[in-house]
């Protein structure tokens, strides 16, 4: 019961990050809180993909959704044994929880290699990745990023958004990892949904033993 329980807060944990995630890939768009750029099309290319608004945003709340829902106690049942039941839910949140590390670890992986990238500005050679063969030295070399004249303090805001976004994705990845190992200390999930058919088979020929006995009474 516990482990159910804990199941579910980590399942509930995912909202609020997969909508940080979402607010603060919005705020990526509006160097300092203005659209002009984004109308000039003058953001890097990945904000432009969409990446980290699907992936760590749309999905991550999608599959969290669909989590909470399969813990929920009125969910369907989907034969009668209970634990059976239990354990064809248990195996979808497996899958679930999988596929929520595969989407936070994609993202957090794209988050770091742009910070790395670092941002798209305007400098003296014109709008380029002007510290992308740095390899991420830049981050610690303060004085060059004077080098970037527009957006006004775009690294800054670079770096403080995506360092976010590195610890959201991060923080998704790590609750979708617990509820992998959550799924399978319950001992319910020991049960594979083969032996759930197995139950089902073996239910029904008993029912039909039980027939048989009376119609020869």
């Amino acid at each position: 019961m516990a482990l159910e329980t804990c199941g579910s807060c980590l399942s509930c944990l995912l909202v609020p990050l997969a909508l940080w995630s979402i607010v603060v890939n919005i705020l990526l768009y509006f160097p300092n809180g203005k659209a002009l750029h984004a109308a000039g099309y003058q953001l890097p290319s990945h904000e432009w993909y969409f990446e980290g608004i699907c992936f760590s945003g749309v999905m991550i709340l999608l599959l969290a959704v669909i989590l909470i829902t399969l813990e929920c106690s009125v969910f369907y049942r989907c034969c009668q044994s209970e634990s059976c039941n239990k354990t064809y839910r248990s195996f979808i949140s497996i899958v679930l929880a999988l596929l929520g590390i595969a989407f936070s670890g994609y993202s957090c992986i794209i988050f770091t290699l742009h910070l790395i990238k670092g941002p798209f500005c305007n400098s003296s050679s014109g709008w380029n990745y002007i510290f992308k063969d740095t390899a991420g030295g830049y981050l610690i070399d303060y004085p060059a990023w004077s080098k970037c004249t527009e957006p006004p303090n775009i690294v800054e805001w670079n770096i403080i958004l995506l360092s976010i976004l590195i610890a959201l994705s991060g923080l998704q990845l790590i609750i979708c990892i617990l509820k992998v190992a959550n799924c399978f200390c319950t001992p319910l999930s020991l049960l594979r949904p083969y032996d759930c058919l197995l139950f089902q088979k073996s239910l029904v020929q008993s029912q039909h033993i039980k027939r048989g006995g009376l119609l020869v009474h």
